[in-house]
């Protein structure tokens, strides 16, 4: 327990190239840090998970998979299970199968957020290696809230959009090696929790849109105005919760997306798109040249210039689309 106020709580985030950097920060961590550690890792839902195990051999803390409904214990590591968020909700760990945010379950941002309502100044956010942008937002949220921003050092991490993506948002965030975050959570843990503020409806209002199951206390069940764009998880329309320079979006139902993670997923779209309009168009070709051959076989000269006229219309028409293809950037799709 803090000496000048209430324990401090760190909440931890990572994506691509995370493994590596969450058991170098597993051995970092000293046996008397006086904070509980949650960590979420973007990981794919039906994959078993070693992680807690091989951070526990590293780590003079205890490490393991998050339950519901556990307290928040200092000299703790708490991770969130594969397919589920992991939020701080009225002092205990909530475990939840919410909905998607950024395409991902867990997800960093909810986590965030969470912690700017539960702890305010005794929050510690932490970003590491990933791909895109989760976490940037939610990191914004606690920093307004009262509490800490820490980000690896973009330049050693395996994968440095994340930790870019959230220094574009709180350029004021502590930045360290991995190996030091360690030391780093210490000395945060121990300083006096001073201030904070009321959490504001809105934030309230998007941890409730993580939780599987909650009621959104709004009249109108709608986040805010319409952005005129479709959620690519369930197709319905995303209303506009952008901040200045930050772009957020969330639908109806609660799946949340940034700009990157937006973008990431409709590029995909896109693409899937084209291999789709290519096989139609090369399929279309195939049938034309059969019927030419048919229609010359029963001297159908005419019928035989028409199909053969169309197959070669789709083969262009199938050469554009390749070239589409091939001018695409490797990180126009993820």
């Amino acid at each position: 327990m803090h000496e000048d106020g209430p324990p401090i709580v760190i909440g931890v985030g990572a994506s691509a190239g995370g493994v590596e950097a969450l058991l170098a920060l597993s051995e970092s961590l000293d046996a008397d840090l006086p904070a509980a550690v949650l960590v979420v890792l973007h990981q794919p839902a039906e994959a078993p998970t070693v992680l807690p195990r091989l951070m526990d051999n590293r780590c003079a803390l205890p490490v393991r998979h998050a339950e519901h409904g556990d307290a928040l214990v200092p000299g703790t590591v708490l991770l969130a299970p594969p397919d589920h968020h992991l939020l701080v909700v009225g002092g205990r760990l909530e475990v939840t199968r919410g909905p998607r945010e950024n395409g991902h379950r867990p997800a960093i941002d909810p986590l965030f957020r969470s912690l700017a309502v539960e702890a305010g100044p005794a929050a510690v956010g932490c970003v590491l290696s990933g791909l895109l942008d989760d976490g940037a937002a939610g990191l914004l949220a606690l920093v307004r809230h009262g509490g800490t921003a820490v980000v690896q050092e973009p330049d050693e991490a395996l994968y440095s959009s994340m930790p870019r993506a959230a220094l574009a948002q709180v350029p004021g965030a502590i930045v360290r090696p991995v190996a030091e975050l360690g030391p780093t959570f210490g000395e945060l843990a121990a300083r006096p929790v001073i201030g904070g503020r009321r959490p504001s409806p809105g934030l309230v209002r998007e941890v409730a849109a993580s939780r599987a199951g909650a009621i959104v206390d709004d009249q109108d069940r709608v986040p805010g105005p319409a952005a005129g764009l479709v959620c690519p998880d369930c197709s319905g329309p995303l209303f506009d919760l952008s901040e200045g320079n930050l772009l957020r979006f969330r639908c109806r139902v609660g799946h949340a997306w940034s700009e990157q993670s937006l973008s990431s997923v409709q590029d995909t779209g896109i693409e899937r798109a084209l291999f789709t309009a290519l096989q139609a168009l090369e399929d279309k070709a195939d049938l034309q040249h059969r019927i030419a051959r048919a229609a010359t076989e029963r001297g159908s000269d005419r019928t035989a210039g028409r199909a053969r006229e169309a197959a070669h219309q789709a083969l262009q028409s199938a050469g554009l689309v390749r070239d589409l293809l091939a001018d695409r950037k490797p990180g126009d799709s993820a």
